[in-house]
């Protein structure tokens, strides 16, 4: 794979490029090595660690500390990707003094290149502040799962007329504000057609279709890591969660019938 260390004016070049963005999440060490071999251009430590490393049943109850370890955890393993801290529900609403003091904690702390917040227009002035002391900001509209209350689901957003219409000025708010990316989640593709070719930034796609400048996708949803619930847009490459019960199983098996440790795995 590609060595060159990816950065945020790389990310936006790709956009004027033509050059899809490939981005997954991580959690920890081990899954941010994976993923930087294999070549993705973007890691976002995601608030879904909340559900899929956490077991919670959403992704509000995570903390900024958690967060940051997490962060902290994969960076360890990342030397190519550009990796991003996703800032979760509290830690960037109640003002944008807050915002830029807990952006800096998972930079400082966290060793990563970039924070992510969910919002548009509302958060508008957060994002300047947060751009303006040096730190890269990706946003985030469409379904936001730290809203997940307000929605009442997990349901498409951008319906309605209306609604088109403001996830449109909402990223074009967040690109004047300083946005590098915006993510675009679980929108009709025809939407985020017209948001990708709106604004000069990228979009990266998670169930937004094929029309985004990327996509994300949860890494535990593609391995078959978490089973609670596949959503439609989600494609499964791997069936690990199977594979992993199978192999311990056969561990235990063995244990029980002594089959295991034998003479040429005893000291």
């Amino acid at each position: 794979m590609e060595s060159k260390k990816i950065t945020v004016p790389i990310i936006m070049k790709m956009k004027a490029q033509g050059e899809r963005i490939a981005a997954l999440t991580a959690y920890d060490y081990l899954m941010a090595l994976f993923l930087d071999d294999a070549g993705i251009d973007i890691i976002l430590v995601g608030d879904s660690g909340a559900m899929v490393f956490s077991g919670y049943e959403t992704t509000i109850p995570i903390t900024v500390d958690e967060m940051i370890y997490h962060t902290r955890a994969a960076s360890r393993g990342v030397k190519r990707a550009l990796l991003v801290g996703d800032m979760p529900f509290l830690s960037f609403q109640v003002s944008a003094e807050d915002a830029l003091r807990n952006a800096g904690r998972f930079i400082k702390e966290g060793g990563a290149e970039a924070v992510k917040m969910e919002g548009g227009e509302a958060i508008a002035e957060t994002v300047s502040r947060v751009v303006n002391a040096g730190i890269p900001v990706m946003g985030h509209l469409g379904l936001t799962p730290q809203s997940i209350n307000r929605f009442g689901g997990y349901k498409v957003q951008a319906k309605t007329e209306a609604e088109v219409n403001k996830i449109i000025a909402d990223a074009i708010v967040l690109e004047q504000a300083g946005a590098f990316s915006i993510v675009l989640e679980k929108i009709p593709s025809t939407v985020a057609k017209k948001v990708t070719e709106t604004v000069n930034i990228p979009t990266i796609g998670i169930g937004a279709g094929f029309n985004c400048d990327g996509q994300i996708l949860v890494t535990h949803d593609i391995l078959g890591l978490f089973e609670k619930f596949r959503p439609k847009f989600v494609r499964v490459y791997a069936e690990l969660g199977r594979e992993i019960r199978e192999a311990c199983a056969r561990y235990t098996e063995d244990v029980k019938l002594g089959n295991f440790p034998t003479q040429e795995e005893s000291y």
